[in-house]
């Protein structure tokens, strides 16, 4: 099964950079299958991973930035894949 963790932080406002540096630069324990960075307006990060598990597996996410760097808590999302193979 593939679950895709889903992490959403928004920045202080002119701290969008900040936040994008600092969440590429947080390595995991272990790599994920796949790993994408986005950002939005407003100084939102989005992080997802990718991986090859059970949907309620433990897995690594990324931590809590500083306080000073977030205008509120991170949002955290998980999915399961919804694919289907014919």
């Amino acid at each position: 099964m593939t679950v895709a963790l889903m992490w959403e932080a928004r920045a202080v406002p002119g701290r969008g950079e900040d936040l994008l540096a600092w969440t590429r630069a947080q390595r995991l324990p272990r790599p994920p299958l796949r790993r994408e960075t986005l950002r939005a307006p407003q100084d939102r990060v989005l992080v997802i991973t990718w991986w090859d598990a059970a949907y309620d597996a433990e897995l690594p996410e990324l931590p809590e930035p500083d306080g000073g760097l977030v205008a509120r808590a991170v949002h955290r999302w998980r999915f399961e894949s919804a694919d289907t193979e014919d």
